[in-house]
């Protein structure tokens, strides 16, 4: 691994410290000024030329400041002559921006997608994108990891013979179909129509709960709104216990506490590819760590090897 430099922006250095650590290689460093006229400038203050340079970034709040941080680091690490260069992306945020479902509106995953490559990624390394589609919109490779391997060796502890997983609507039904193959339990999903970033409705649940076990499934929880309508739906047909997983923790405007005060829900179960803050985290919240899956996937990378067989 000595062709090889792995830089950090702001987002998520601890995320990005653990990753070195499996690589057994350092983190190195990176500095980030900011002008009187609010401007960023940043300088990688490790030999780039003729290296395989990872750049780790999510794209998490604030996003507009770690977007702009991460696209500095990509121009200059092309500009320190740096033989390729690879995002790595735990979260992006703008993929849930992905289609044109109303007039004159922007497509933000397209177009962060664009200036991504614009600014110099030759490669992006991401981690449960919010639509299939999404990873089309890259003109550069993709490889998508996921983190159903990490949360499926969490729930294999315990007794699942009575359990259910329950995607929230139709469009994440396929992961977790995925998910629930690997627990060897079916699978159930929500008929979700949403109506604003913070409401939505879910008018039935297709498949059989009543009197089971459930995980609720999902790639992100955002505001929580789509659980806790999920929720009500599951009390009416009535369910045993509750969890809730997902890979992407946002938790915003308090959602974590919302999930949490539920009496219903046992254990709320994320991964690290958003850092939770230690005064939100209680006893309920269990975090898994995907900075081994990412660096399994940063080492085939550098050294030429299927990213996709490590889900084999």
């Amino acid at each position: 691994m000595r062709e090889i430099a792995v830089f950090s922006g702001s987002a998520h250095h601890q995320l990005a410290e653990e990753v070195c650590g499996h690589l057994d290689v350092p983190l190195s460093p990176v500095r980030v000024d900011r002008f009187a006229n609010d401007c960023l400038e940043v300088q990688l203050q490790a030999n780039c030329r003729e290296r395989d340079i990872f750049i780790i970034q999510p794209l998490i709040k604030p996003v507009q400041e770690n977007l702009v941080e991460l696209l500095l680091m990509l121009d200059a690490a092309r500009g320190a002559s740096a033989a390729r260069i690879t995002v790595v992306m735990p979260h992006y945020s703008y993929a849930r921006s992905d289609k044109k479902d109303t007039p004159r509106i922007s497509i933000g995953g397209r177009l962060v997608a664009d200036l991504l490559v614009t600014a110099g990624a030759s490669r992006i390394l991401a981690m449960t994108l919010h639509s299939p589609q999404v990873h089309g919109f890259f003109s550069v490779p993709v490889d998508h990891l996921h983190a159903l391997r990490e949360l499926a060796q969490h729930f294999q502890r315990n007794d699942l013979s009575n359990t259910t997983v329950v995607s929230p609507d139709l469009g994440n039904a396929k992961e977790a179909a995925r998910f629930a193959r690997r627990l060897g339990v079916p699978v159930a999903a929500g008929a979700k129509q949403r109506f604003a970033d913070d409401r939505v409705a879910i008018s039935a649940v297709i498949g059989d709960v009543a009197g089971r076990d459930i995980i609720i499934l999902d790639d992100e929880i955002a505001q929580g709104s789509t659980v806790l309508e999920l929720l009500e739906r599951l009390r009416e047909i009535g369910v045993g216990s509750i969890r809730v997983a997902c890979t992407h923790g946002l938790f915003a405007n308090g959602a974590l506490k919302r999930i949490g005060d539920q009496p219903d829900v046992t254990e709320i179960v994320c991964t690290n590819t958003v850092p939770v803050p230690a005064a939100d985290q209680f006893s309920k919240l269990t975090v898994l760590s995907v900075a081994p899956a990412l660096a399994d996937a940063i080492r085939h990378i550098h050294n030429g090897e299927s990213v996709s067989a490590l889900f084999d």
